[in-house]
């Protein structure tokens, strides 16, 4: 779990940070160019939450929550963004000490290294004062704001995602289901942050999250590959030379997606246009899963990737226009 936080926007004075070090490990002190050196030391702070990433994050906790909103409720704009800053916090520090954690494996990707612990420019102890300090303050933030029960499910995507799916990444192929999981749990506490409750709304909301997931993780884990390998990560591709058991998990977890993206219509969560929409939208997903799993290249993998990540937002947009 992991959302855009910039934290430039703090005062230095309030969060002490230990220093910055440069990208040959000494610590920065260049007197002749102070501004840039700052702007690109902030920038650093900031690249270690993943914004980029982390906007699913944001994204998904408020299609949770307007999902819960009754069709003509007026939507509590005030709670809404204590809930998404509450979750941004939580899911920024996530990616901190994911990073902190996996510095020296990320030193031996290629797609990693220049990441700002392991190239240099962010001393480790300064990333895992970071991450405490958001992860900290975005779960307490939702108890004391919102609701204890979206606050705990937080504390539980943090724990869940740094401290079993990130040394799982190392053990087992499992990984990818595990952390499928805290990556499905935002638009769980969107719900929550209204209802205070988990309702059946809530776990149709969380199972396409999870199950969309699977074949976007595993298509991203073909591209990958060798940088997985190098890492020493036990991602499926990398334990199935063939890609045989890989394109069968695809298939599966596509299957499984579209009985379950069809529940709010039924749930009367959605109507007719949001159905029509999961069914087309489904079914050219799974065309490419097909084709990636029965052509094991990269550039149906690829494809496969570009699909996913336009597939999720036409479906969630569906469900938000044609809300019941």
């Amino acid at each position: 779990m992991k959302p855009a936080t910039d934290i430039s926007d703090f005062p230095t004075a309030a969060i002490a940070l230990p220093p910055l070090v440069d990208h040959r490990g000494a610590e920065s002190d260049d007197l002749d160019s102070p501004g840039l050196a700052a702007t690109s030391g902030w920038r650093q702070y900031y690249e270690l939450t993943k914004p980029r990433m982390n906007m699913l994050v944001v994204a998904t906790t408020f299609v949770g929550f307007y999902a819960a909103v009754g069709r003509g409720t007026p939507l509590d704009w005030i709670r809404l963004l204590h809930t998404i800053l509450g979750t941004a916090l939580t899911a920024a520090g996530a990616s901190v000490l994911n990073q902190y954690v996996e510095r020296d494996l990320d030193a031996l990707m290629r797609r990693t290294v220049g990441r700002p612990i392991p190239s240099g420019a962010v001393a480790p102890l300064s990333a895992l004062f970071i991450g405490v300090l958001l992860g900290c303050a975005g779960v307490v933030y939702l108890a004391l704001v919102v609701n204890p029960l979206t606050a705990a499910l937080g504390a539980v995507t943090l724990a869940s995602y740094v401290w079993v799916y990130t040394p799982m990444k190392r053990c087992t192929t499992l990984c990818t289901v595990v952390g499928a999981v805290p990556g499905a749990i935002p638009p769980v506490m969107g719900w929550t942050a209204v209802h205070n409750a988990v309702s059946v709304e809530a776990l149709v909301l969380f199972g396409i999250l999870f199950l969309w997931q699977m074949p976007h993780f595993l298509a991203i884990a073909i591209l990958y590959k060798d940088d997985y390998e190098a890492g020493g990560f036990k991602m499926l591709p990398c334990v199935d030379p063939d890609l045989s058991a890989t394109g069968r998990q695809i298939l599966v977890y596509l299957m499984s997606l579209m009985p379950v993206t069809l529940m709010p219509f039924g749930l009367r969560m959605a109507g007719l246009g949001y159905l029509m929409c999961a069914v087309v939208c489904g079914s050219a997903f799974m065309l490419y899963g097909v084709r990636a799993a029965l052509n094991k290249t990269r550039t149906d993998a690829r494809k496969l990737f570009f699909v996913s990540i336009i597939y999720l937002p036409i479906l969630f947009a569906a469900l938000m226009v044609d809300k019941v």
